[in-house]
């Protein structure tokens, strides 16, 4: 019962999530405006006030008035009044911490990367619990696959009532508890919407840079400009640009990593095993090919996470075998 109230209240988060507040300014063909150096899509309720002045004159070319808008050193989740259940409790107060927080250390690519780690820190118990999972279905995979190997040919709908009762044997042999595994990637889901909005809000970070990177600037943009065309790619080596490059293939290898590290496989026939393998991998080409239309500081949040990720599931594996090996060595 305490399962299914926490599923719908992850639930109801997600669909507030999926109804983001960020709105777009649009010029008089209706036409999103973009950034006019970044080619940022900008946008028309932003949290606080732009510095850069090309920016100001565009937005108000576009007759979008930010003049009473607070500077972002005086932002607070206060600013602006009520908006909402989502922007006022998730995406002000995550806006805020991360405009402290790169005001404190005086960049705000690694105030992002400095309030990722935070947040993950603070659902560790979740998240740890997630890659405990994936590791004990590893471990259940011989059992299981015993299991399905058991019952391949016997459908009857009492030889399958056996086959769950066994199945549900081997997961509390195993410890697996199948829909704690999933909460992880309940919580991810409107915390990346959060971040997005959030940074997309925020001008003082889609003005800002990161190890020469501009946190607005997507690597679609960087490389190719306004128009898709080859010249412009060729024309981004002689600037520089080409550096964004690094940044869809950090994506794709962190992704990797992270599922492969993250990953919980174990325990279904080969043909499932197949499937999921493929879904991962399909996954993992979208993500990267998605990242080359994602601004800089996204794909840091993204990066950071997964790096994360990473380091935790190799932790948690070393402090799981040093167990086993103490209790071997006991025995």
């Amino acid at each position: 019962m305490r399962n299914k109230k926490f599923l719908v209240v992850l639930l109801l988060v997600m669909t507030l999530s999926l109804t983001g507040c960020t709105q777009y300014v649009k010029d008089d063909d209706g036409r999103i405006v973009k950034e006019p150096t970044t080619g940022q899509n900008l946008t028309s309720n932003i949290l606080c006030k732009p510095v850069n002045k090309e920016v100001l004159k565009t937005y108000e070319k576009n007759d979008v008035d930010v003049s009473k808008l607070p500077t972002c050193a005086k932002f607070t989740p206060a600013s602006g009044g009520y908006e909402g259940i989502w922007s006022t409790i998730f995406i002000k107060p995550l806006s805020w911490l991360i405009i402290q927080i790169g005001l404190f250390v005086k960049n705000y690519g690694l105030a992002i990367i400095l309030v990722t780690l935070l947040i993950r820190l603070i659902i560790f118990p979740i998240s740890k619990k997630s890659a405990m999972q994936s590791e004990n279905m590893k471990l259940a995979s011989k059992d299981l696959q015993k299991l399905e190997n058991k019952y391949r040919n016997r459908t009857s709908q009492q030889d399958q009532m056996m086959k769950a009762q066994e199945m549900m044997g081997i997961y509390k042999k195993y410890n697996i508890n199948p829909m704690s595994g999933c909460l992880f990637a309940f919580i991810q889901m409107p915390l990346f919407f959060a971040f997005l909005e959030s940074l997309y809000r925020i001008p003082a970070v889609f003005e800002g840079e990161f190890l020469g990177f501009n946190l607005g600037t997507s690597p679609f943009n960087a490389l190719f400009g306004t128009s898709f065309s080859f010249g412009n790619f060729i024309d981004s080596f002689g600037t520089g640009n080409w550096i964004y490059i690094l940044l869809p293939i950090a994506v794709g290898l962190a992704t990797f990593f992270s599922f492969k590290m993250n990953s919980g496989l174990g325990g279904t026939n080969p043909e499932q095993e197949k499937q999921m393998k493929l879904m991962m991998n399909i996954m993992m080409i979208f993500i990267t090919v998605a990242s080359f239309t994602m601004s800089t500081s996204i794909i840091i949040y993204w990066i950071t996470g997964s790096l994360f990720t990473i380091i935790q599931s190799l932790v948690l594996r070393r402090h799981k075998d040093a167990r086993n090996g103490k209790k071997r060595i006991k025995e």
